[in-house]
Parts: C-alpha cells; structure tokens; sequence
C-alpha cells in the first residue's frame, strides 16, 4: 500500500512514518505534507495516487476537509486528532478510520487492517456532508445562548458575544463585557448557528465579531493579527488562508 501522511508536527509526523515502516512490511510512504496547500499540490502532481492518507484533522494552514474542496481525492483516509469530539463520530458513520492522538500501536493496528481489507476508497461527499453543519436559514440564526455559571443559567444575547475561542480543549464565549462562559459545542457547531455577516471563523481557534475588531495589523506571511475589544492576553491571529476572506468581509462585500 502507498501511503501519504498529512501531519504538520514534524515529530509526530516522522514517529508515524517510522512506525509505519518498521511494523508493516506492505507499506511504503510515498509522500508527506503538513498543510493544505502542500497537500493539495502534491496530490495534483502527476503520478501521486496514494492508496492510503493518514490525515491529520488541523493543519498548519486550516482544516483538512478543505483538501476534499480543492482536489479529487481518491483513496482511503484514515483521520488522525487529538480532540475525540463529533468529527469521530462522522468518521465513524462514513466507515472512515481515526486514530486519536498520541497513536498507540493496537490502534494503528487497527486501522491498516481495515485499510488492507477495505474494497472502497473513502465516500469523501458523504464525510463533507457530515462534518460541515448545514447553516442556519436566513432569518432563523440564533439570537442567544444559554450559559452555565455554577448553579445558574443565563442567557446571553448574541449582540453581547464580541468572540468565541477554543483553547485547551474549551470553548470559551467571551462578551463585550469582559465576561466569559464555557460552551458545551464545538466551534464548528457554534458558526453554523451564527449570522454569517456578524461573524466570521478567523482561525480554526477563533470566530470573532465584527463589532470586536478595534484594529488590524498584517504579519508576514501573509496571516493577520486582530486587536479585539475587550482584550485578552493571548493573541488573536487571521490564518494565512483566510485573511483575504476576512478583510473582505470586515468591508462588507
């Protein structure tokens, strides 16, 4: 079997190679990528057609589904994550594989078995369709949330929310008044609940305001840092592949 991994943490990224190697004489790695854009360009050039992609879920430059936007993928994947969150689950109804992070050898086991058995590549429409929540219709987007603060609940109104940020496996609601709730959804739950021309997902971190963007600062490399209102210590950065996007955005077009 050829393999490409897609990992952008160089020492998970050869731990995995290695292992690979030593343990499982029928596969050769082909290839190996840490971001999208790498990704998609190595699987658009001539003769690289892996029969097996052990995909990391967050990359370096965004999520992984966006490879399955940009080219026709025709293999099986077998996800790689450290958060063991509703993805796994979408992994699981579409019989696609996961390995949650750090990969332990029965899991990996596991995986290349099914790969070695499996007769079909992996149904890539149907796990786009699961991972990425449908939006909200117009006019239906939610306009409050419910938070927890020890034995009460509380609702918070949208037009409060200034950002939403998921750190240390959290998801944090912060409010223009400097408060902040832990939420109970994924960020990508949360954005299909929101008003696209409120909100904007500016990292795979971060869905931010408009209303909460005091000012913009251009970083080489083309990624973005956001001065936000109410500050907070850690910083708050545009991915390079969405910085365009979202400077379009804050200008309304």
């Amino acid at each position: 079997m050829k393999v490409l991994i897609v990992e952008d943490e160089p020492m998970a990224q050869a731990n995995l190679c290695r292992t690979l190697l030593k343990y499982y004489s029928d596969i050769e790695v082909v290839g190996m990528t840490g971001s999208v854009s790498e990704t998609v360009a190595w699987l658009r050039a001539p003769g690289n057609t892996p029969d097996v992609i052990f995909m990391d879920v967050e990359l370096s430059d965004g999520e992984c589904f966006e490879i399955f936007r940009q080219v026709d993928v025709r293999a099986k994947v077998v996800m790689t994550t450290a958060y063991d969150n509703y993805a796994v689950k979408a992994f699981e109804v579409n019989s696609i594989d996961y390995l949650l992070k750090p990969v332990e050898k029965e899991s990996l086991d596991r995986a290349v078995e099914r790969c070695r058995k499996a007769s079909a590549n992996t149904d890539v429409e149907a796990l786009l369709r699961t991972v990425s929540p449908a939006p909200a219709p117009a006019g239906e987007f939610r306009q409050r949330f419910m938070v927890r603060l020890n034995d009460k609940i509380l609702p918070v109104p949208v037009s409060d929310i200034a950002y939403f940020i998921s750190e240390d496996k959290l998801t944090w609601l912060y409010t223009f008044g400097e408060s902040r709730y832990i939420m109970d959804q994924s960020l990508d739950i949360l954005y299909s609940q929101l008003d696209p021309s409120r909100f904007f997902r500016i990292s795979r971190n971060c869905i931010i305001s408009s209303s909460a963007v005091k000012s913009i600062i251009k970083l080489q490399g083309g990624r973005l840092k956001i001065n936000p209102r109410p500050e907070i210590p850690a910083e708050i950065l545009v991915s390079r592949s969405r910085s365009e996007d979202f400077l379009n955005w804050m200008e309304g077009e």
